[in-house]
């Protein structure tokens, strides 16, 4: 008991300060007003290329639950493509552009808590982008929104679990960011691609072929998308369920269950990641990209 208080006390420590340092980075660019002009333009032009595409397909059916149960998925999934990510991609910054990966191992702090710290920048700013979404979709596109018909409860709990989940996964695919020494700019992006097509996202599960579809049955992700969906737009997710057999309170006992085991999954590869990575001496090895 004495000892965990120290150990406590050091892990916030270094989550306190790592988000700090994460927005700093994020943040400090440029002036505010380009920054949030940034924060508005990137991911909404990246949510227009998918309504042109969808678009030009159903011939601007836009009106049709399909168009709904496109657009929030894709929404959502900013989170994804930027906290999961974004918690890996602090192993590139640090090792490759400020080359002080190797500092942050000598010092007092907990590394793990640290590349945690690091994503909460994400999670501000992707919030935003969220929200600046949903805007414009329910202002200039239809899609039904009610704020009187949300399930606020399963909403909130469904989100913070979910940026949990993907902060848990993010920490993995550091480890494994931090074990390749040559090509680890493009794995975070291949992976968000990858769970991109294989989660929901963007059409159900049961689209997939036969032998793909378990890939979707086994990542949070898909529950997670299901349960934002079912607690924002029941109608559309009725429409289209990923799961029909399951409640609610099933699939969120699911997603609770998938978090654990899958955080359990991303401590232990960290650290079997990091004692491979310091055994070869890939803490400071840099591409010179």
């Amino acid at each position: 008991m004495e000892n965990s208080t120290p150990v406590m006390q050091k892990n916030w420590r270094s989550f306190r300060m790592a988000a700090w340092l994460g927005w700093k980075i994020e943040s400090n660019w440029t002036d505010p007003f380009l920054f949030a002009i940034y924060s508005i333009v990137k991911p909404l032009a990246a949510a227009m290329i998918l309504v042109v595409m969808y678009g030009v397909i159903s011939r601007n059916q836009f009106d049709s639950p399909v168009f709904a149960y496109l657009f929030i998925g894709n929404a959502f999934y900013q989170y994804v493509s930027n906290v999961m990510v974004g918690v890996s991609w602090a192993i590139v910054d640090d090792r490759e552009h400020y080359r002080t990966l190797k500092y942050l191992y000598v010092s007092p702090i907990s590394i793990p808590f640290y590349l945690l710290g690091r994503g909460v920048a994400r999670v501000l700013i992707t919030t935003f982008s969220v929200v600046v979404i949903l805007a414009v979709g329910v202002a200039f596109l239809h899609i039904p929104f009610n704020p009187a018909v949300i399930d606020w409860p399963l909403f909130i709990t469904s989100l913070l679990i979910g940026i949990l989940m993907l902060a848990m996964l993010g920490l993995l695919l550091a480890g494994f960011t931090l074990r390749m020494a040559q090509y680890s700019f493009n794995i975070g992006d291949s992976v968000a691609g990858a769970l991109y097509l294989f989660s929901g996202a963007i059409f159900p599960i049961s689209v997939l072929p036969a032998f793909l579809r378990p890939l979707g049955y086994i990542m949070p992700i898909s529950y997670w998308l299901e349960l934002i969906r079912r607690a924002m737009v029941g109608g559309v997710a009725a429409d289209f369920p990923m799961f029909p057999g399951f409640s609610n309170l099933q699939l969120l006992l699911i997603l609770i269950g998938m978090t654990i085991i899958f955080g359990f999954i991303s401590v232990w590869g960290w650290k079997k990641f990091d004692w491979q990575a310091r055994e070869r001496g890939l803490i400071d090895q840099t591409n010179n990209y």
